[in-house]
């Protein structure tokens, strides 16, 4: 074997075990960031920005006998706090505390990446990218690069002890920044406040009757039942698949509503068809905040209405993808 041939099938095994290596640590990466949300107790804050916008919560994170509990408060604008638990979310402006149903599981910073990771593996490229700080904390950075340039990156920041999430970026095609959530105050570990816990634990959390808490209306509270609408798609970006389809009542709608989630593992899209009544809210329009783009267009006698972490093109090509195959 020549020389040149020789060092060429070097280089090749040598690059193929280098990232073989790599794709091994980033999955241990990702398998520690997937539970350290819900494992660790943490307390800090949390700003969310998108375009011009900055948005600033503080979140507390505790856990008991086994047991998750989540408080999300605002610091800007309106007094709103949150309180989550086993599957519940309630909801309180200071005055008054509402359940709210929790059928729509979005992620949530930092709890952004799934417990199964197979599909994430599959669909995305994840390479470590350096080591930076954040809120004071060193972290290991990783970038995903979605096998569709239809798609999003992502980019995360890792704290190098604990693996909770610091820091989470959604980039464009140009490697701009289009949303990104990132602790600027963070606590993890020690002594935290667990007064708020004591105080819900049982009027809100373990449901003490007579606490004055409303419940969501029956309109907003779905059960999941098995469903084939005969409804389709027929485009979306590779790695998507279908995990769940249902029909829903809505509020404001006169008529159930049909909803046909896809995920890719790391971002969701929405598909939502109804009958056009030709209501105010019955229009064609295109429409993004941050990562999450909309789109509503009137086809024939339906409305469709596809929303999701991808975008804007994406959208557009999955809204005019949508087909009635029949049941």
């Amino acid at each position: 074997m020549k020389l040149r041939s020789i060092l060429f099938v070097s280089i090749v095994a040598f690059t193929s075990n280098v990232l073989g290596g790599e794709k091994e640590i980033c999955a241990d990466w990702l398998k520690t960031v997937a539970f350290a949300s819900h494992e660790k107790e943490y307390s800090g804050v949390f700003v969310y920005q998108h375009a011009d916008a900055v948005e600033t919560s503080r979140i507390t994170h505790l856990t008991d006998s086994g047991a998750e509990y989540e408080k999300l408060e605002s610091l800007d604008g309106p007094k709103r706090e949150i309180l989550r638990h086993h599957g519940h979310v309630w909801m309180s402006d200071g005055q008054s505390m509402i359940e709210m149903s929790s059928q729509q599981k979005n992620a949530r910073f930092p709890s952004l990446l799934p417990q199964q990771l197979s599909a994430l593996s599959e669909n995305y490229q994840a390479k470590l990218a350096g080591k930076e700080r954040v809120a004071g904390f060193d972290a290991q950075v990783i970038l995903f690069q979605p096998k569709d340039t239809l798609l999003y990156s992502h980019k995360i920041w890792v704290h190098s002890e604990s693996g909770l999430l610091l820091k989470a970026a959604v980039l464009d095609d140009k490697n701009k920044m289009v949303e990104q959530y990132a602790f600027t105050q963070l606590q993890i570990g020690g002594k935290l406040d667990r007064s708020w816990l004591k105080a819900n634990m049982k009027k809100t959390f373990h449901g003490e009757k007579n606490h004055g808490i409303a419940k969501a209306k029956s309109s907003d509270t779905v059960e999941v039942q098995p469903f084939n609408s005969g409804w389709m798609v027929e485009f979306l970006p590779s790695g998507f698949k279908k995990t769940t389809e249902l029909e829903r009542p809505m509020h404001g709608k006169h008529l159930p509503v049909t909803q046909i989630v896809y995920s890719d593992g790391l971002s969701a899209v929405s598909v939502f068809i109804e009958q056009n009544d030709h209501d105010e809210d019955d229009f064609d329009g295109l429409s993004s905040r941050g990562a999450m783009s909309l789109y509503h267009k009137v086809v024939g006698g339906h409305l469709y209405t596809v929303v999701g972490e991808v975008p804007p093109r994406a959208i557009v090509k999955i809204l005019d993808s949508i087909r009635y195959s029949s049941k």
